[in-house]
């Protein structure tokens, strides 16, 4: 049986997209080395779908391992979510993120060389067109004066594909440029569950509200924005999820090509917005206070995604009380101070 490799499958946008891919009907290998996941995810994902995934557990540097894998398993497509992404730890530990998010998909592209598999999905994003001049972003919009090596490292990964492309045009690349995931699976099993302090808006808003931690930061209110904070597209990880089941098809449709799509909602939202909506549909309380701002942020940016519209006929249908609901339930299930 033919099998999508799946890598990071146990992070936050992997394993929801490893549901989703399951329940339409795909085998699936995966690899994490549980750098920033948990290894009861496969549990739960199993618990979701009832399926298994054929999994290993290591790094994606580890050519060897990427040989046996390849060895073992007949796949014919890889989704690659194997990065580190935290924008504001990507300024303190550079080396670190060009290491782990740019060498690691290095190894990754010449072993699927040496093993004939040319299909690609790669997990980038919207940093990569730095702090945009116009919005909404379309695909066209300039790339480049990235203002984080987290963002860097995503542009970066995305000239090596389109040098590999024009060098070999039997290649099958397919890039999603991420613009704000949040929210969790609606079972409340699988969500957004970073170690330490969250670096994300939403994991931060939701364990204030359950009061393990006791403030959020919002950093900066003196953004060139309608409130003053930064403005963001949020999309629900469930969407985004699903865009990668059109990917699979629409790649396997094609044969070969380098297609590029932005994956969000097409509307902004600020910090303060996402706030009062998570306080609205929650019925909570979440306490914040202005900080500094981070290094890297920059003031707004949401896309312009009408063309993963129209050819991949995929359109996020999930609103901001979804986002916020989801993300809180599923703090809530999975909160220690609540069970």
């Amino acid at each position: 049986m033919k099998k999508v490799f799946v890598t990071g499958c146990c992070g936050y946008i992997g394993s929801h997209t490893c549901v989703e891919l399951l329940e339409a009907g795909y085998q699936i290998v995966g690899l994490d080395n549980f750098s920033n996941s948990k290894r009861e995810v496969l549990n739960k994902i199993k618990q979701i779908t009832n399926k298994d995934i054929i999994f290993y557990e290591g790094n994606m540097l580890d050519k060897s391992l990427l040989d046996k894998i390849f060895e073992e398993n007949e796949i014919v497509m890889v989704i690659d979510f194997a990065a580190y992404k935290s924008v504001g730890d990507s300024v303190k530990k550079p080396i670190e993120y060009y290491m782990n998010n740019v060498s690691s998909v290095l190894t990754l592209l010449q072993t699927m060389k040496e093993h004939n598999v040319k299909s690609l999905i790669f997990s980038s994003s919207a940093t990569v067109y730095g702090n945009p001049e116009t919005v909404p972003i379309t695909e066209q919009t300039k790339t480049g004066g990235t203002t984080n090596p987290y963002g860097t490292s995503k542009l970066y990964v995305e000239e090596i594909l389109k040098d590999l492309y024009h060098s070999d045009n039997s290649w099958n690349i397919c890039i999603f440029r991420y613009f704000n995931p949040v929210g969790a699976h609606q079972s409340g099993l699988i969500g957004e569950e970073p170690n330490g302090i969250p670096a994300n808006l939403m994991p931060f808003i939701a364990k204030v509200a359950n009061k393990e931690l006791e403030c959020l930061n919002v950093f900066g209110d003196d953004y060139n924005t309608k409130d003053g904070t930064g403005v963001r597209d949020y999309i629900h990880i469930v969407d985004l999820a699903k865009a990668h089941v059109c990917g699979v098809k629409k790649l396997v449709k094609e044969q070969s090509g380098l297609f590029i799509y932005n994956l969000g909602t097409g509307s902004g939202y600020s910090v303060l917005e996402m706030i009062k909506a998570f306080e609205r549909v929650n019925g909570v309380k979440v306490p914040y206070k202005v900080v500094e701002r981070r290094p890297g942020d920059i003031d707004e940016c949401y896309a312009d995604c009408s063309l993963a519209e129209k050819e991949l006929n995929w359109k996020a249908t999930m609103n901001i009380e979804d986002m916020c609901k989801d993300a809180y339930h599923f703090i809530k299930n999975n909160s220690i101070t609540n069970k």
